[in-house]
């Protein structure tokens, strides 16, 4: 039994090198991905490289709860000395100390307002005293406690600036203390007196085992950004070849529906309708991976599924206006809005205070920083609404109405004008 030949090639078919060969077919995607290469790379490395070199006012509370009396010659205690010291001693704008009692630190660090404090404790005059009088039983300690909800890194920063401050007016007071002793002093006391305060490190706001060291925030909303993303362009897509406006190629098979007569607009109420749908899936079984699978820890659980769903509800959305707008085109334009642009200026992974101005600025509108926010209060600050939850709400209902107000207005524009997508079906 003869085998089937393989079909002809068309007739006066070009050949690949021949294509390969014209210059012109190059520019356009040349030029446009390697705009979009060099674009990424400015913005996603520009983001993480000098989080020291740019750290700005970077919030940490100092707390002074020393209530030993002053030492003689002096008006204020140790503690009052050491906390001007640490805040006179602060390069520039590097951190921005907040003076607050105990309480109102351990709210700020369970509000996410505070990445880190350093602690005075109460009796602190008392213990160097004891220390210079050669009666103590330990040396001074100061705490430093640690926000591991703002992130590993944030958290980190803060611990560094903290112990650095501190360590900087140990060494300031060791001097005074060994000036002080004189002669008197024995070798040893001389040696304890140079450096005459430990620091401590402790958790200031304790967040679950589960939680990716403050991590978890971060890759959740990014799931959510994801999937409205990525499930906006399929609809996009898809209703556009159902439509057949589009063609449908799977491997060798193409095919292309007969056209449905429908204005942009309608199409439009349709992709929309379609994300509000299938948002409710995409949500559930990002929850369902994460909580249920994996076992993310996952405080609040009703707040979190409605909050997930408006939130990639926004994106998806926003995706749809994107693409009524911009055509063809659009797609590239949401992926900068949605994740180029998002990602760098969440402030998630790395402080807003520790980036450079061009992504502090990114941050004030960008829907990923309201998203984390949203979702980290829920998640590590008992879903407080001064966390970050109120504000996230907002920005989540101001991007729908822009969205809903963007996309029709510019698909209604375009049928007024008359610029409908009839596309005849190919022969």
């Amino acid at each position: 039994m003869a085998s089937a030949s393989p079909p002809p090639a068309p007739a006066g078919g070009a050949s690949a090198g021949s294509l390969l060969r014209r210059w012109k077919l190059w520019v356009f995607p040349a030029a446009l991905s390697g705009l979009v290469a060099l674009l990424l790379s400015l913005l996603y490395m520009g983001g993480i490289l000098t989080p020291d070199g740019s750290l700005h006012r970077l919030p940490v509370a100092l707390v002074d709860a020393d209530d030993g009396r002053p030492l003689p010659g002096e008006r204020q205690n140790l503690g009052a000395q050491f906390s001007s010291a640490i805040v006179s001693s602060s390069p520039g704008d590097d951190v921005r100390w907040r003076r607050l009692t105990r309480a109102e630190a351990q709210d700020q660090l369970a509000a996410g307002k505070v990445y880190g404090a350093l602690v005075v404790p109460p009796g602190f005059t008392d213990s160097v005293r004891a220390l210079a009088e050669g009666t103590a039983e330990k040396r001074p300690a100061l705490t430093v406690l640690t926000n591991p909800g703002m992130g590993s890194l944030g958290s980190a920063l803060a611990d560094q600036i903290s112990e650095r401050a501190a360590a900087e007016a140990s060494q300031e007071l060791g001097r005074r203390l060994t000036e002080s002793a004189g002669g008197d002093a024995t070798p040893a006391q001389r040696l304890l007196l140079r450096d005459p305060v430990t620091v401590t490190t402790e958790v200031g706001h304790p967040i679950g085992s589960r939680s990716g060291l403050g991590l978890s925030a971060f890759y959740y909303t990014l799931l959510l950004v994801l999937a409205g993303f990525l499930a906006g362009n399929i609809i996009h897509n898809g209703v556009d070849t159902g439509l057949g406006y589009a063609d449908s190629e799977l491997g060798p098979w193409h095919s292309r529906r007969p056209t449905v007569p429908v204005s942009r607009t309608s199409t439009l109420v349709v992709k929309m309708g379609m994300t509000a749908g299938l948002t409710v899936l995409t949500t559930a079984l990002i929850m369902v991976a994460t909580i249920g699978i994996l076992g993310m820890d996952a405080p609040h659980l009703p707040l979190l599924a409605v909050f997930s769903y408006c939130a990639s509800l926004a994106v998806g959305l926003g995706v749809q206006a994107i693409n009524a707008a911009f055509g063809g085109i659009g797609q590239l334009v949401a992926m900068f809005v949605f994740i180029a642009l998002a990602l760098p200026s969440s402030g998630a992974t790395v402080p807003l205070e520790a980036v450079p101005e061009f992504y502090r600025v990114l941050g004030i509108f960008e829907p990923m920083r309201q998203l984390a926010s949203g979702v980290r209060s829920i998640l590590y600050f008992d879903a407080r609404a001064d966390a970050g939850l109120a504000r996230a709400w907002v920005m989540i209902a101001i991007g729908v109405a822009a969205a809903l107000a963007f996309g029709f207005a510019m698909a209604r524009y375009y049928d007024r004008k008359g610029l409908h997508r009839m596309v005849p079906r190919p022969e």
